[in-house]
């Protein structure tokens, strides 16, 4: 697997897109074992996508998509202005509460910090705000996105670690709120020493804040609705994808009345470039995985990491950090699909809780969109707004380290993470 892995790292620094890169240096495995058939190759790429359960995949992902044309995102903005806009550091603020509140509408990181570049990025310069800060705090604020439900990441971590996607879907909250306390902190303390203005320079009316939670009660009811039909019963993991596009085109067509025949067919056309992107990905990365089983790496792996400490905590903070380093040059979906195979057993075999580490996991991975040098989050964010990358890695050192501070929380305080799990499922 050696070999597999340099040509996986030489097509990623050529170049490639990723899913070429998995399949190809996959394939070379089967080049250095005559002794397999050929035809396997194409048995598992076929196969993978035969897996029932990853149909919640391109249906969280249509959900998404509707969700985003449907017209909620203006009202989470005005809901979002109303929770924070007397908060010091002012658009920034309100950036990361309309993190937090489309992190269940958007399930990507990528797509919510892009989205919010073009919203508030030149609102944010033109209050002063420096372009390198504006920028770090738009995409650093979707490290919300994935650790609230239905993020794809965790639809993908739950299907091939066979963990429950429901209870994944309960551990998100407090992460997520966490994350948004110590990055809301961060830009506190930042625009306190700037002297950054509030958004909003009186509290909101009682009126204004009515008007506010009914505009955006749909969305934040949509991660319940999800929550209540895994928990009782109605709903499989799949079947609570269709349900998500049903409710998303309800809410465009009939409650807000956004969503005409363009719209519709704007998201159909994003949702078809989006599925056959991450399915494919996925896909291919059936011929890496047979290798990897075949070979035993994950044995490998966890006797290289027993050998340096055996404490379940220890090796959780070992996993973040290569987690994280391999995230400076891999996308978080990459990641999350090898990766997932090779870390949970060795959780599992020490006895942890698998949905603990992979919040843990998912957090990890997706700090990769916001790094240098292939951040995909930090360069759309960048292009978007004209940002160099230095002035934008020197204001995300603060941001970096309170997430890195509050995943070190995750790791030694699980309750954190399995509190609502354990009261919503038992």
């Amino acid at each position: 697997m050696l070999i597999v892995a340099i040509a996986f790292l030489i097509l990623l620094l050529m170049g490639m897109p990723v899913a070429f890169a998995i399949g190809i240096s996959g394939a070379l495995f089967f080049l250095q074992h005559p002794e397999l058939p050929f035809t396997i190759p194409v048995q598992v790429t076929v196969s993978q996508t035969q897996n029932f359960a990853l149909l919640a995949v391109p249906l969280f992902i249509m959900a998404g998509n509707f969700m985003n044309r449907s017209g909620i995102t203006e009202r989470l903005l005005e809901l979002a202005s109303v929770l924070t806009g007397r908060m010091t550091g002012g658009l920034a603020q309100v950036s990361l509460a309309l993190s937090a509140l489309m992190g269940g509408v958007s399930g990507s990181a990528i797509a919510d910090a892009a989205m919010q570049a073009r919203m508030l990025g030149q609102e944010m310069v033109k209050r002063g705000f420096t372009l390198g800060f504006a920028s770090a705090v738009l995409s650093f604020g979707a490290v919300l996105t994935p650790t609230i439900p239905p993020g794809i990441g965790m639809i993908l971590y739950g299907t091939i670690g066979q963990v429950s996607i429901g209870r994944l879907f309960a551990a998100g909250f407090v992460p997520a709120i966490l994350l948004w306390i110590g990055l809301s902190a961060t830009v506190w303390l930042t625009a306190k020493r700037r002297g950054y203005k509030p958004e909003r320079e009186k509290r909101p009316t009682l009126r204004e804040t009515a008007h506010a939670f009914t505009g955006g009660i749909w969305a934040i009811l949509f991660p319940v609705f999800l929550l209540l039909g895994l928990r009782t019963g109605v709903f499989t993991p799949s079947e609570i994808g269709a349900f998500a596009v049903v409710y998303a085109i309800f809410i465009g067509v009939l409650i807000y009345r956004k969503m005409k025949t363009r719209a519709f067919l704007e998201a159909l056309e994003g949702s078809l470039s989006d599925v056959g992107s991450v399915m494919f990905l996925i896909a291919l990365s059936a011929i890496f995985s047979y290798g990897i089983v075949l070979e035993r790496v994950p044995e490998v792996v966890s006797g290289l990491i027993l050998g340096i400490t055996q404490d379940l905590e220890g090796v959780m903070v070992l996993i973040a950090l290569f987690t994280l380093a391999a995230g400076f040059f891999i996308d978080a979906t990459v990641l999350i699909i090898m990766l997932t195979p090779i870390f949970l057993p060795l959780i599992r075999q020490l006895g942890g809780d698998p949905v603990h580490f992979g919040m843990i996991f998912l957090v990890a991975a997706t700090i990769g969109n916001f790094t240098p040098p292939v951040g995909a989050a930090m360069y759309a964010v960048c292009s978007i707004l004209k940002c160099p990358i230095g002035a934008y890695t020197r204001e995300s050192i603060p941001l970096f380290a309170a997430v890195a501070v509050i995943t070190l929380f995750l790791v030694f305080v699980p309750e954190a993470v399995l509190f609502l799990p354990n009261l919503i499922f038992g």
